[in-house]
């Protein structure tokens, strides 16, 4: 907790963020990388072309203003922050190199208005993240038994088309050692390095129950459009990658992890790309659990852009307590029981214990905050729903 005398700038800080903050977080960025353009190679460059990043990092330290003595409210961001800088090997050291660049950000971007005791309460709150950051991060690589940065080599032993823009990779340790447990919802970061000499480190969820012998993710391309570039690495596993190449991975982090243990119903809903973590779950469920009542419902573009319909398939005929519901949004009116015209609408989804079920969500972020509030609507509580969102976290609560 930050000190009495810093209390009052931090909170005179709030509506100065509200108003300034991408300015601070564009100028951080563009000074960071300039003095050290070596970290380039941790964050997503994709989304500092887009802007994405700066928006995420603005939302981020706008949120630690206003929530600054609120741990509960701060708890999950932090831990979902932790779990992405294990992914992509943060450490302590970077820690002091970010907080000189933004502290310089912010006297730079509020020039007179940047007063001394301002930057000095910045200082200590940003000191006091820091560590509380440094000391998780510690103890998550502790327990998954890596060192930040540590890469393993994996040889790709199957590429299958899943859908127009989705290849999955099945992944095999080429030591021939086991490769490491994780929790359906986990991610991996595949590190790639390409012929100018830069490397891209890009997370990509599990999409397979978890087995000793391989891992499988799931990548969507990325094609780009004129308000966001091209997916460099998705792009380049699309490819250029094939059965027999080696790829180099870290190990499972994710904070995402839906209850596949338990004997209690559950809902898993996506849209998308989401639906990959989903299917990590419900290939597991089918094999520990197979008499669960499990709803799975999926909203795509249309069949061609819908992924992994041989995993539900498999689920299906595995599953006697299985209902699935597909949406597809730019099929014409059907009258198959379970396919559904249109974009996913909460109302046509089967009835649920709602008080005492858990809802998974997974897709863009429109999608899930759609999906939230009519849930909402319906009577879910807000404690029974849990999200996950690819790309940079906006700290939209979908409240």
């Amino acid at each position: 907790m930050v000190s009495p005398a810093s209390r009052p700038y931090i909170d005179a800080s709030v509506p100065v963020l509200r108003e300034h903050g991408l300015a601070i977080t564009s100028t951080f960025y563009r000074n960071m990388f300039a003095e050290h353009p070596e970290l380039t190679k941790l964050f997503n460059m994709g989304n500092q072309a887009n802007g994405a990043q700066q928006q995420s990092l603005a939302a981020a330290v706008f949120a630690y203003a206003a929530n600054i003595d609120n741990a509960q409210a701060l708890a999950p961001v932090v831990r979902r922050i932790v779990h992405k800088h294990a992914s992509v090997g943060i450490r302590a050291e970077h820690y002091p190199i970010v907080g000189r660049h933004l502290l310089g950000a912010i006297q730079e971007t509020l020039g007179e208005a940047a007063t001394a005791p301002l930057l000095a309460a910045w200082d200590e709150a940003y000191g006091e993240l820091a560590d509380a950051l440094i000391a998780a991060e510690r103890e998550l690589y502790a327990e998954a038994g890596v060192a930040a940065g540590e890469l393993r080599a994996v040889r790709v032993t199957e590429v299958v088309r899943q859908s127009e823009d989705v290849l999955s990779f099945t992944l095999q340790a080429v030591d021939g050692k086991a490769l490491p447990g994780f929790k359906p919802g986990q991610y991996v970061s595949v590190a790639v390095s390409f012929a100018d000499g830069s490397r891209q480190l890009r997370q990509y969820s599990l999409s397979d129950t978890p087995l000793a012998a391989h891992l499988r993710i799931s990548v969507k391309r990325e094609a780009g459009n004129p308000q966001a570039p091209a997916g460099q690495v998705s792009n380049w596993l699309h490819e250029n990658v094939k059965a027999g190449d080696i790829l180099q991975i870290t190990h499972p982090f994710g904070d995402f992890t839906p209850d596949v243990e338990s004997s209690e119903p559950v809902v898993l809903l996506s849209a998308g790309v989401g639906i990959t973590p989903m299917v990590a779950a419900l290939n597991h469920i089918a094999r520990v659990n197979p008499a669960r009542h499990v709803i799975f419902a999926h909203a795509a573009r249309d069949a061609e852009h819908h992924a992994h319909q041989a995993d539900v398939a498999a689920a299906k005929a595995a599953m006697p307590n299985l209902r699935v519901l597909t949406f597809h949004e730019t099929a014409s009116a059907t009258t198959a029981r379970d396919l559904h015209a249109g974009r996913m609408d909460a109302v046509r989804l089967p009835s649920w214990p709602r008080t005492e079920t858990n809802v998974y969500l997974c897709g863009p972020l429109a999608f899930m905050r759609e999906q939230w509030q009519a849930l909402i609507a319906a009577g879910t509580p807000a404690a029974r729903l849990h999200r996950e969102v690819f790309g940079p976290e906006m700290l939209d609560y979908l409240g």
